[in-house]
This record gives structure tokens, C-alpha cells and sequence, in this order.
């Protein structure tokens, strides 16, 4: 039985608007904003926000410091996962550490059943398991970067805006009169606000990354990188070369500080290893299946069957080749509306 519910308030008009739907629903509600890095990231002006909202919602509302373990569980993988040549989401971890564990872990201290967060994302329960299935609203449809969800977690997890739309979100803040009802959606990374991501692991790290040579699959070296974190698998703007076509970032050899570049057509692939596979809305299964996947955020789902390997990393094969997946980043796997499962792309 759900009786008192933490809101998960970041400033935002979807949290403010997640607090507004579970008081309606008839919920005890408290407002909780997390404290991650400082002004520099979740800012005070964020907190102010959530605390105004909070007010006028009439709801008490917390605020944790949680700075240390987001620098532990975020942002040290983030600048590791760079470093070995990978290209994280932080965001998911985010989500697996902080908002699912660490914030749940609080709520359930202080005696609440469940949290709520703005995410655009629902959950089910069928057939005596509880399922994740992709907001109503395609385009906001989050649920990519909710695939570390346990069945524990999704059993304390509320998705009050599962169901609407971004317009019928800001509609409502704007009705209630919310602060945050036109505040423009973050569209940077938390705590790298400018997006200069190769700075900020230099001052994090305290470690300066040389330049090394570009080459190409057969290892002609075609020119000077200024540094391997600066470079992601699939890129092509930004590589400062003068070459006859364009060329793209295929890999990054981190023990030689090569960055590999290929052509278009060298660029696809049609495999790929998934680690840390959580199987969500169903069981981990015992012989191929089909799926959709997608390895990128809002990349369009493709085709694909799914190989459990013995020890539990699970192999992806595309039906069409596509651009290569970034190591780091997650592969989320559907049936129709529903998230099967994700894991990290090695």
C-alpha cells in the first residue's frame, strides 16, 4: 500500500508538476531535492525553485547533501570511463545511485513507501513481475536511461507524468502558478554546464592528456589528436584535419594514444557486447530473442536478436548495420512498449 511519497524535486517544471499530480492523487507528499555538487551544477537557484514550489504545494520539503557520493558513483566513472577510452552517461548512473538508491535509501528512512520522479517513463505490474514501458509521450519517452531499475526499486518507484504530454506538463505548471513553469529544459550535462567535458576531466583529474597521432584502420597515421578525452566514437566535427572525404572516430586506442578514424562506409557495424545486462520486464532468458534496441538517447530503435553469453554478457546482432555504438554508452532493448532490459556497451 502507498502512503507517503518523497517527490524528487530538481527545480524543474516536471518535477514541480510530479508534486502538484501526487498531491491530486491523494498522496502524503514531501518535497526532496538532492545536493550534488554545489552551485556549480545542481545550483541553489535549482533548490530555491523546488523549496518555492514546495511552498506552495503547502508539502514539507528535505534537502540531502549528497555530494560525496556523487562524485563517487557519477562523476569518478565518468571521468574513469573516459579515460579508457569509453564515452559514459553519467545521467544513468545518476539515476542507479542517487535518485533510485541513495534518495530511496532516505525516503524509506523517514518512513515513506515510495518516490516519485518527473521522468517520462510508466510502470506495471503483469503476470507477478514489475514492468518498465516507455512513456505515452514518444518524444520525451525516457525510459533509456531507466534500464539499471531492480524489481525492488521499480516496487517503491512512481511515474506520475508517465502518462502526459511536455505541453500538458507546462500547461499545469502554469496553471498552478509554478516558478519553474518556463524554465527552459538542461540540455548539458549537470555538472559540466559549459560542455567542455575534455577541461573538466583535466581539473577533476589533475592530469593533463597528450596529443597523439590520428590514424587510419590500416595505421596511416593521418595527423595530430590534442588529446584522446577529447575525442568519442562516432564523431566527425571537430578532428581539425584536411582530409580528401570526410572521416569519423571508429575507435580510441588508449595504450598506444592512437584515435582511429574510418570512412562512412567503415563506420557500421552490426554486432556488439553488452556487460552489466538488468533484465527488467522479464526474465533473463535461455535461448535468442528479438528485440528493438536502441544505442543512443533518441536514436530510432533498430532491429536486432539477443544472445545470453555464459557469463551473463549478452551479445546484440543487428539486422541492418548502423553507426557504431560508442563503448560506455547503454543499449536499451524493447518489445513494443515495454523495456526488456539494458546493459553498458563494451
Amino acid at each position: 500500500m502507498i502512503n507517503h511519497v518523497y517527490a524528487a524535486m530538481s527545480g524543474g517544471v516536471d518535477s514541480a508538476v510530479c508534486a502538484h499530480l501526487l498531491l491530486q492523487q491523494g498522496y502524503q507528499c514531501t518535497g526532496a531535492t538532492m545536493r550534488l555538487c554545489g552551485v556549480q551544477c545542481a545550483g541553489e537557484d535549482n533548490v530555491r525553485d523546488a523549496k518555492a514550489v514546495a511552498d506552495r504545494l503547502g508539502i514539507p520539503f528535505v534537502s540531502f547533501d549528497m555530494t560525496d557520493a556523487f562524485e563517487r558513483d557519477v562523476i569518478a566513472p565518468f571521468v574513469r570511463v573516459y579515460e579508457n577510452g569509453g564515452t559514459p552517461n553519467p545521467c544513468i548512473n545518476c539515476n542507479a545511485h542517487l535518485k533510485f538508491g541513495a534518495l530511496l535509501f532516505e525516503a524509506q528512512k523517514a518512513g515513506a513507501s515510495h518516490i516519485a520522479t518527473g521522468h517520462y517513463a510508466r510502470v506495471g505490474f503483469e503476470n507477478g513481475r514489475y514492468v518498465l514501458k516507455k512513456a505515452a509521450d514518444a518524444s520525451k519517452d525516457q525510459s533509456y536511461v531507466l534500464y539499471t531499475l531492480t524489481q525492488e526499486q521499480l516496487a517503491h518507484v512512481l511515474f506520475p507524468l508517465g502518462e502526459l504530454t511536455k505541453d500538458e506538463v507546462r500547461a499545469i505548471a502554469r496553471e498552478q502558478g509554478f516558478v519553474s513553469a518556463n524554465k527552459p529544459e538542461s540540455q548539458d550535462i549537470c555538472f559540466i554546464p559549459d560542455g567542455d567535458y575534455a577541461s573538466f576531466i583535466e581539473r577533476f583529474s589533475g592530469k593533463t592528456y597528450p596529443e597523439g597521432e590520428f590514424v587510419d584502420l590500416q595505421g596511416n597515421v593521418l595527423g595530430r589528436h590534442g588529446g584522446i578525452i577529447r575525442y568519442t566514437v562516432g564523431q566527425r566535427r571537430g578532428l581539425g584535419l584536411a582530409l580528401p572525404e570526410p572521416y569519423y572516430v571508429c575507435k580510441k586506442d588508449t595504450d598506444a594514444n592512437r584515435v582511429v578514424l574510418c570512412t562512412k562506409k567503415e563506420l557500421p557495424t552490426t554486432e556488439l557486447v553488452a556487460n552489466n545486462f538488468n533484465w527488467i520486464s522479464i526474465y533473463c532468458p535461455d535461448a535468442p530473442i528479438r528485440a528493438t534496441v536502441r544505442t543512443r538517447y533518441h536514436q530510432k530503435e533498430q532491429p536486432a536478436t539477443l544472445y545470453v553469453l555464459e557469463d551473463g554478457r549478452v551479445r546484440v546482432v543487428l539486422d541492418d548495420p548502423q553507426t557504431a555504438a560508442a563503448p560506455g554508452q547503454a543499449v536499451v532493448a524493447y518489445d513494443g512498449e515495454y523495456v526488456l532490459g539494458g546493459g553498458e556497451i563494451e
